[in-house]
């Protein structure tokens, strides 16, 4: 058993600790998917917020024995869930094909978790409907409702909150309205530097990857941004 399974089992058994190591491991993922997005309105760090939410949903719903791989399933997951957020701003539209796909999907997982007595797997309402894994994923997360960060899940009750490292308090956001206006002055790479560094955690070798340039460009980038940030906030 890989790494990858052996975390995706432990995560959907519940386990805190897992679903944060599987976030931390695949933030260049979530991060390669975000940034799609960039220049619709949306900061960057909300983008990468809602993309953990979507890579969360898809561990949730992911099916180890369908034989499909985590990242085919994740990527849409992680993009739908961007994209319903910007369908509810009025940004982007969900197309006919998409809802009449998330009706199937709908129906078949009601059908079958009548019939089985139980939550059906994603090979059985890949099976009912004829849709792919990604299908489904696209379908579920395009048209979803918004789902609540503070929703308890697994054995102990924890939420995606409590997953979600750079998820804050709204307080805690309100005080740093001045910041973030300051790190939005910034240039674009110092900006996601900066955001990636202190509003999610990363450390300099994962932001380095996720950039994909070296350690020393990233440790250079980082200083000139803060330099420019005490400026801007004097």
């Amino acid at each position: 058993m890989s790494r990858l399974e052996e975390l995706l089992r432990r995560a959907k058994a519940g386990e805190k600790e897992a679903s944060e190591l599987l976030v931390a491991e695949n933030a260049g993922l979530i991060w390669s998917v975000a940034r799609r997005f960039l220049g619709r309105g949306t900061e960057a760090d909300d983008l990468y917020q809602l993309g953990c939410l979507g890579f969360l949903k898809a561990v949730e719903g992911f099916d180890l024995a369908y034989g499909t791989q985590f990242s085919t399933y994740a990527v849409p997951k992680i993009s739908g869930e961007i994209r319903r957020f910007l369908r509810d701003d009025g940004a982007v539209k969900v197309s006919r094909t998409i809802k009449e796909q998330a009706a199937a999907v709908k129906t078949a997982r009601n059908l079958l978790a009548s019939t089985l007595g139980r939550e059906p797997t994603l090979q059985e309402i890949s099976r009912q409907t004829g849709l792919t894994p990604e299908e489904i994923a696209v379908a579920e997360t395009a048209t979803a409702a918004t789902e609540s960060i503070q929703r308890e899940s697994g054995e102990d009750g924890f939420t995606l909150e409590d997953i979600l490292s750079d998820t804050e308090t709204e307080e805690a956001m309100v005080e740093k309205i001045s910041l973030r206006q300051a790190i939005c002055q910034l240039p674009e790479r110092e900006g996601t530097v900066i955001r990636l560094r202190y509003f999610h955690g990363l450390t300099q070798e994962r932001v380095a990857k996720v950039l994909s340039v070296s350690q020393v460009q990233v440790s250079r980038i980082e200083k000139k941004a803060l330099s420019q940030l005490r400026t801007l906030l004097e």
